[in-house]
Formats: C-alpha cells, sequence, structure tokens
C-alpha cells in the first residue's frame, strides 16, 4: 500500500485544484512550513487559534514584517485548514489581523520618470520602458511570450496577469524597434540552445501534454 501525500503536498494539490498561481502556491507552502516548524513541528489539526495568534504576533514583534505580509501568512494558515484540513474555523473571528496602513500612491512626474528611464539601459531597461509605455506590471512584462507581442496592430497580450483575466494594451511606437532588436537576439541565443539540447521553456497547463514540441518553439519563448 502506498503511503498516503504528505501534508504538504496536499496543499500543493488543494491550491492547484483551485488554479491559484504557482507563486500564491509557493508563497502559501513556504507560510505553512514556517507555521509548523515556528510550533516545533506539531502537527496543524493539534493546533488552534492560540497558536495561529502566537505565530502571527510573533511575525510583527520579532520578524517586523509588513502588515501585507502578516495578511498573507493568515491567508496560507487558513488555507491550510479550511481546505486540506478540512476544519470549518469556528474560531475564525478570535484571530490577529493586521491593518494596512492608508497611503497614497507616490506619483513620479513625466521628468522623474525620464530621469529613471535614461539610467536604466539594455534589457532592464527596455523592461522598464514598458511598464512604463504599456501599463504592464513587472511580472507580466517578464512573462511576455514571443506570441503575445502583435508589432502589426502595436499590441500586447498579458496573459494570467493579476486577477486571471487576460487583457490586450498598447506597445508603444518607440519601443517597437528596440522591442524587435531584443526578440532578434534572443531568438539567437534560443537558436544555439536548441544545437545545445536546451531552449525549452515551461507551459502553462496541460499544454507541456497537449503540444509536446511546443516547449521548444520560438513562439513559447
Amino acid at each position: 500500500m502506498s503511503n498516503p501525500p504528505k501534508l504538504l503536498d496536499r496543499m500543493r494539490d488543494a491550491l492547484r485544484a483551485r488554479h491559484y498561481s504557482a507563486r500564491t502556491e509557493e508563497a502559501y507552502v513556504a507560510w505553512a512550513r514556517r507555521f509548523i516548524l515556528f510550533h516545533g513541528k506539531r502537527h496543524p489539526s493539534a493546533t488552534g487559534p492560540e497558536e495561529v495568534n502566537a505565530y502571527l504576533t510573533a511575525l510583527a514583534t520579532r520578524d517586523r514584517v509588513s502588515a501585507a505580509t502578516q495578511n498573507q501568512a493568515l491567508c496560507a494558515i487558513l488555507f491550510l485548514y479550511r481546505h486540506v484540513l478540512g476544519d470549518p474555523l469556528p474560531w475564525i473571528d478570535d484571530l490577529v489581523r493586521a491593518r494596512r496602513p492608508a497611503r497614497l500612491p507616490v506619483v513620479l512626474t513625466r521628468e522623474e520618470v525620464e530621469s529613471v528611464l535614461v539610467r536604466v539601459a539594455g534589457t532592464p531597461g527596455l523592461v522598464a520602458r514598458l511598464l512604463y509605455g504599456s501599463g504592464l506590471r513587472l511580472l507580466e512584462a517578464l512573462r511576455l511570450r514571443v506570441k503575445d507581442v502583435d508589432f502589426a496592430r502595436r499590441q500586447i497580450v498579458a496573459r494570467d496577469p493579476k486577477g486571471r483575466h487576460d487583457r490586450t494594451t498598447m506597445l508603444p511606437r518607440a519601443l517597437a524597434d528596440p522591442l524587435r532588436e531584443q526578440l532578434s537576439a534572443a531568438r539567437t541565443l534560443h537558436e544555439e540552445d536548441l544545437r545545445l539540447g536546451f531552449g525549452e521553456v515551461w507551459l502553462p497547463n496541460a499544454l507541456a501534454r497537449k503540444l509536446p514540441s511546443a516547449a521548444g518553439e520560438w513562439i513559447w519563448q
């Protein structure tokens, strides 16, 4: 008889079954592991609100984490109890919740943006200009694939962004040629990687199984 999956593996399965992002899965599992280690590797089924509050308090007073970080840890622990251990959480109202301070965002002037961009060169500079000119979030820009850039329509498609709703944004005219140059250099590197037996990328969902050769195709890079 095979051994039952470990607790953190069950948590990963529960997160994937609900289509949480890879980054959220990584963060939630890490918080669950830290919570278990904080209490001397006691199984979470043997702990409750006192232990959860003790951990959250330690994050705030000992580790001095931000309110957002503390609340992310709480969300991860609640997910563990609700969806992995099947605990209905009758004690949820007794938990410590951090209040995020209300701060106005700092908006740079056009001159300030230009003074920043002229100091960032190469690929990081191109990414920074995409963030400013296309309104992409950082991870959206870093995860762009070749097929998601449409030079003819001057559009960029952000796939699987925050909120899980694909969206289209503009490709600024001034960035078209620099982006073409970047793609040309990347393609040369990709072709060399293929010759060496590498050059494959991660594919979302079940595409790797449905399209076995897609991971090495240029459009998916």
